[in-house]
């Protein structure tokens, strides 16, 4: 037998659950419980409605967040929260039913008032509350007849159940289960013994369509009362969600995601060479973006603009024609003055990192999560920030041209505001230069030097020991964002 996995943030919630007697019950697919205990599968709580304050509650104390899914998806009475398991690394996902809401998945158009003589029912198996099996049985039949034995839903190919619902209906239909379901039935006047066995018929391997719409049909009647909106205008959403989201998904590559209900949150991550920093970012991408809508931006190499690959084509035509040299790396200029291209090319560099700056504040301010490679602000990381001031300040030819770009420069990294969380992979200048041999010493040793020496307090960054191994500082770092989302 397959050894059970139980994360330690799951075991939190469950026994403060049991402690506080709240009235709740992991509500359907029991039969894989072991893959709810392990974060392999969400959380499916059943949570009485008087208990509703005190298990939110519970679940922000512990570390949860609320998180909000895109609007075509939101349900009346049904609520999103996340957790994070340090020890593992996991997002937990808890989806908390304060009503039973289901049906098809393009519509989940019914609410099945069971609520109360469900968490009744409900008995502690391990972690968990679950309800008896004969009303978990009666509700999955209904769940499996309205989601795949209808016309519609047969017409839109969503006619079979999948192995894991085969399993768990399997797992549910025995005699002694099937003979207590009548209790179950009293609950559901409108909903006969004839018509329930109809409805298991229906979703047994190879019954004939003919039974399977009739058993859709009459089900779909017996459950009008309890239906969210009309039959007829739940069959034109159905229909009309089937064919166009997945236009937009492939077509206009649109794919809504869930959103933190705290709001978005704009974080920079910088560091020296060697640090670790695109990595560590593609990880947390990684991490984060599966459910919800999270942006990469590199402000140290941002995208250039429609008016930077105009004027850069231009300046690179004349460094093809040797015009002019080709200046490069801040760290290792040398003594001469820097020509007029070299002013542009910065003055363009610092417009597309004010262009990235505003990107990112639009899209968080939006309730979406930004991560930044690298930031510009004064007195940090020369490559980064404004440059043309003190090449001007060297220079014998100053020039009101030159003075403008100066000035413009200047302007547009004076707009760029710290980020809601700046975190600083801090790494030995020594330890840099061992680890990015693709670079000059020079570079590296001067870029880490800055990152090591500056005084980040008075950022109110937080700063995380990049010299210990990729896996220890992804784990740091994944406490403090969420902490703060």
């Amino acid at each position: 037998m397959e050894e059970q996995v139980k994360l330690d943030l799951i075991v939190k919630l469950c026994d403060t659950l049991n402690t506080k007697k709240i009235g709740y019950c992991h509500w359907k697919s029991n039969t894989f419980l072991n893959r709810s205990t392990s974060g392999e599968n969400d959380l499916d709580l059943l949570v009485s409605r008087v208990h509703a304050q005190s298990f939110t509650e519970i679940l922000y104390d512990i570390g949860f967040k609320e998180s909000l899914p895109p609007g075509e998806e939101e349900l009346p009475g049904v609520r999103d929260y996340y957790g994070y398991d340090q020890k593992t690394g996991k997002l937990i996902h808890v989806h908390v039913h304060f009503q039973l809401i289901l049906g098809n998945d393009l519509s989940k158009n019914y609410r099945l008032p069971l609520e109360q003589v469900y968490l009744q029912s409900s008995i502690q198996r391990d972690l968990f509350r679950v309800p008896a099996r004969e009303f978990e049985l009666v509700v999955l039949v209904i769940r499996m007849v309205l989601k795949h034995s209808t016309w519609d839903s047969i017409l839109m190919r969503h006619g079979q159940l999948s192995s894991s619902e085969r399993r768990e209906l399997n797992d549910l239909s025995t005699k002694e289960t099937l003979a207590k379901a009548k209790r179950v039935l009293l609950h559901l006047p409108s909903l006969s013994q004839n018509l329930f066995d109809l409805c298991l018929q229906s979703i047994q391997p190879d019954c004939p369509y003919g039974t399977r719409i009739k058993a859709g049909g009459q089900l779909q009647k017996a459950m009008r009362t309890f239906a969210r909106r009309p039959q007829w205008v739940d069959i034109i959403l159905k229909f009309s969600r089937r064919v166009w989201l997945p236009i937009r998904r492939r077509g206009f590559k649109y794919a809504p995601k869930s959103r933190f209900a705290n709001g978005g949150l704009f974080i920079a991550i910088v560091g020296g060479d060697g640090a670790g920093k695109t990595t560590l970012i593609d990880e947390l991408y990684k991490w984060l973006s599966e459910k919800h809508e999270v942006k990469k931006l590199h402000m140290g190499k941002p995208v250039w603009s429609w008016v930077t690959t105009f004027i850069r084509g231009i300046l690179k035509i004349g460094t093809l024609l040797r015009l002019y040299p080709f200046e490069g790396d801040v760290y290792e200029e040398s003594l001469q003055a820097h020509g007029m291209p070299w002013f542009i090319r910065a003055v363009c560099t610092a417009r597309d990192r004010y262009l990235t700056y505003i990107q990112a504040r639009k899209f968080s301010s939006n309730g979406n999560l930004v991560l930044c490679d690298r930031y510009s602000f004064p007195g940090f990381m020369k490559m980064d920030g404004p440059q043309c001031e003190d090449a001007l300040a060297s220079s014998k030819n100053t020039n009101w041209l030159l003075q403008f770009l100066v000035n413009k420069e200047k302007s547009y990294y004076q707009q760029i505001r710290l980020p809601d969380l700046l975190i600083v992979l801090k790494v030995d200048p020594e330890i840099a230069v061992q680890r990015k041999v693709e670079e000059t010493e020079t570079s590296v040793r001067a870029r880490s030097s800055e990152v090591w020496g500056l005084g980040w307090e008075k950022l109110s960054a937080f700063e995380v020991d990049a010299n210990r191994s990729k896996e220890d500082a992804l784990s740091k770092v994944k406490a403090i964002v969420w902490e703060h989302l």
